[in-house]
């Protein structure tokens, strides 16, 4: 009874650890059916924004071939057509179209991405000034540490490592230094100071160029000039660019480390830096009811990958590694589309063909309640009937990542900028495609000079054999004897010359290479023409053409401010917002601006009125209510200058006025002396001593009479000096 009881038992727990595992499979089962539905999905909006694209692969094509100088298939020849010239005039516009981009976007001494503090900053002082009575007033914390010292020598300030820095607003006085230790900030108040001579800076100002400063190092050391080249290259061939990014890459640094025992170490580590890369416009795929990327659902980018490449995958966050396994073991899927057959120049045969791997990535919004069934981390907050933005990697039918956008505001890291833009397409138009006609015209007449001129430039010959005796060879050479047997003396062999009609074709041909000009935007004289034409003979005749010229490519690089410039610096700006790991005090309220063309007139209409306001302030009755500290640094900024490697801040000004003011003493004898107590104390920052002035009959320095007071006849021996300055 025992034993039966037993057996039951066995059996109950054998068929409870059954059930579980089948309903443990039923669970795998359901899950793997819903990532093999996402994947049908994905697939199958892949396949609506190919086929769509067909058209513009077509256009894309027939540009790529007028610009190689290469007959597409759709052009048939006549057997009676000899020559197959094509004269590649749209070549040379789109490399003249590219290097005016490239000059405009990296001509400058900065990259034309500028970040400025709003109008009414939020968050951050727009103002701050340093409040000497707040720095007297507040407790020390650390009595233990001294945190003032003074210095004998005005030359013994400290050297770089000393922890010793001025305190704000120090002079010499009585031989005597007061430094500071970096640790005890300075006692900032927010608004502009009621004293003159107080230290006042701006904490938005300072935030929005760090950040600016910041952007442009991390452009740089991402190797970000030479995508951007790229793109510019097939925006102005295609007419439409695409660059991807900022996303994060770990870049490894070169470092050394100093253990205890004196030794260097190579211990190089690995930082988190944002990267931009170029996307082929090929292997980019919008929603086809978009006109912009703003306005896309879904977004696929294609990529041919190789077996290290995508084993590479798996070291990235969030990537499924079994499923890449699988893939490998499935083998390469990737199929050649037709216009890569065209794209290619020799057709590539063998096995390397075919050991690619075809992985789509999408970027697109899915239903909130279907991301959760598939295993996606969705909080909680986020409604089943809402939309969230995903990113989905597929490979061989495989889902090899799927996870929530990372992008805090959530983005499309996507930028696709038009050459010009079609209000009613996605892809924009480029110089290859406006001057298509013409290129074509231009090859048939050109083809039509040369066999002209093959027919025109040899003699053709009339023989007549009833008067030449059988049998001769009718070939010709000087020299050469024709035997007759009847007929009048030089009528067996006539010369015939066609008629030459080169110069009409060549006519046709220079007429529509002028129309490509204005096809396209692009006069042929800017690039190079040779020829001296009625405007070009004078420097200003050909400055007013190139000025003309230039309307047409400042609509360009507007699209490039609009569409690439402005979304990048904005893309950046979140990206450290949300990434960086040292703040290095960029927060603020700060907003994106793409100069561009507008950023190369606009500094330098801002240096020269700087330029001029500073001519305006020399006069000494307006010099007391200018900022000349703050004058001097924006004029620097407006020349593309580094104010903080080129000016003293208003501590070492000081020390260095009084620094060049003792050394002009001690050349000038006493003289200084005298005039800096004549001037308050003041000396110029050249240490040279105040010049008296023909102040006029008034003493006001002007021929108007002012208010100034009447000079005495025992004046007239001094040098127009006023009685002020005197006494």
């Amino acid at each position: 009874m025992a034993e039966e009881t037993k057996e039951n038992t066995l059996t109950s727990n054998e068929l409870y650890f059954e059930d579980v595992e089948n309903e443990h499979g039923k669970e795998l089962n359901l899950e793997e059916d819903l990532r093999n539905n996402l994947v049908a999905l994905l697939l199958d909006r892949f396949s609506i924004a190919q086929s769509s694209r067909d058209q513009d692969e077509g256009r894309w094509l027939t540009a790529y071939h007028n610009y190689r100088g290469l007959y597409g298939k759709s052009v048939r020849f006549r057997e009676s057509e000899k020559s197959r010239v094509f004269v590649k005039v749209t070549k040379t516009k789109v490399l003249a179209a590219f290097g005016q981009l490239v000059d405009v976007i990296f001509g400058g001494n900065k990259f034309p991405i500028g970040v400025s503090e709003t109008k009414m900053p939020e968050g951050i002082e727009e103002h701050a000034h340093f409040n000497p009575s707040l720095e007297t007033s507040m407790p020390d914390t650390n009595e233990e540490e001294e945190t003032t010292e003074e210095l004998e020598s005005p030359f013994d300030v400290g050297y770089e490592g000393d922890d010793r820095v001025l305190k704000p607003g120090a002079t010499y006085g009585s031989g005597k230094f007061e430094v500071v230790r970096p640790e005890k900030e300075l006692n900032m108040k927010e608004g502009l100071s009621p004293i003159p001579q107080a230290l006042e800076v701006s904490p938005a100002q300072q935030a929005a160029r760090r950040m600016e400063k910041l952007i442009h190092d991390q452009i740089d050391e991402s190797n970000g000039s030479s995508e951007l080249r790229s793109a510019l290259f097939e925006c102005a061939l295609f007419g439409t660019g695409i660059i991807k990014g900022p996303f994060n890459f770990n870049k490894t640094l070169n470092r050394w480390e100093q253990d205890e025992e004196g030794e260097r170490t190579y211990q190089p580590i690995d930082v988190r830096v944002p990267r931009i890369e170029f996307v082929s416009i090929w292997d980019f795929f919008p929603d086809p009811s978009a006109t912009s990327i703003d306005e896309s659902e879904f977004i696929f980018h294609r990529h041919k990958l190789n077996r290290t490449q995508l084993r590479s995958l798996g070291k990235m966050p969030y990537f499924d590694k079994d499923a890449i396994r699988q893939c490998l073991t499935m083998g390469p899927n990737y199929v050649e589309k037709d216009y890569e057959h065209e794209l290619r120049d020799e057709d590539i045969k063998g096995e390397y063909a075919g050991g690619q791997f075809e992985v789509l990535e999408y970027w697109g919004v899915m239903d909130a309640e279907y991301a959760r069934e598939v295993g996606m981390d969705i909080p909680e907050e986020v409604d089943d009937l809402d939309e969230v933005q995903i990113n989905a990697w597929i490979c061989n039918g495989q889902l090899l990542r799927s996870v929530v956008n990372p992008f805090t505001p959530f983005r499309v890291p996507y930028q696709s900028f038009p050459y010009e833009r079609n209000p009613y397409s996605f892809f924009g138009i480029g110089i290859a495609e406006n001057m298509d006609d013409s290129q074509q015209i231009m090859n048939g007449h050109a083809r039509m000079a040369i066999d002209n001129l093959a027919l025109s430039g040899s003699l053709v010959f009339d023989v007549d054999e009833t008067a030449l005796v059988g049998g001769q060879s009718m070939e010709i050479y000087p020299g050469k004897v024709f035997k007759r047997q009847a007929g009048v003396p030089g009528t067996a062999i006539n010369g015939l010359k066609f008629p030459n009609t080169s110069t009409e074709n060549m006519m046709m041909f220079d007429k529509f290479r002028q129309l490509a000009d204005e096809q396209t935007g692009i006069p042929s004289y800017s690039h190079g023409q040779t020829g001296v034409q009625s405007m070009t003979r004078t420097a200003s005749g050909m400055s007013m053409l190139l000025g003309a010229a230039s309307l047409n490519v400042k609509t360009v690089i507007k699209n490039l401010d609009d569409f690439l410039l402005k979304p990048l610096g904005e893309a950046y700006f979140q990206w450290n917002m949300q990434f960086l790991e040292k703040r290095l005090g960029v927060e603020g309220d700060l907003e994106i601006t793409a100069t561009g063309t507008n950023s190369l007139m606009q500094k330098e209409v801002r240096s020269q009125r700087l330029t001029m306001f500073l001519q305006t302030v020399q006069n000494p009755a307006v010099a007391p209510f200018v900022k000349m500290n703050k004058l001097i640094s924006e004029l620097a900024y407006s020349l593309d200058l580094n104010p903080d490697e080129l000016l003293n801040d208003p501590e070492e000004a000081a020390i260095m006025a009084q620094i060049i003011g003792m050394q002009n003493g001690q050349t000038t004898g006493t003289e200084a002396s005298p005039t800096g107590e004549q001037q308050g104390g003041m000396v110029n920052p050249q240490g040279v001593p105040p010049q008296p002035q023909e102040l006029g009959a008034t003493g006001t320095g002007g021929g108007n009479i002012g208010t100034g007071a009447v000079p005495q006849s025992g004046e007239a021996e001094f040098s127009g000096t006023p009685r002020a300055a005197q006494g």
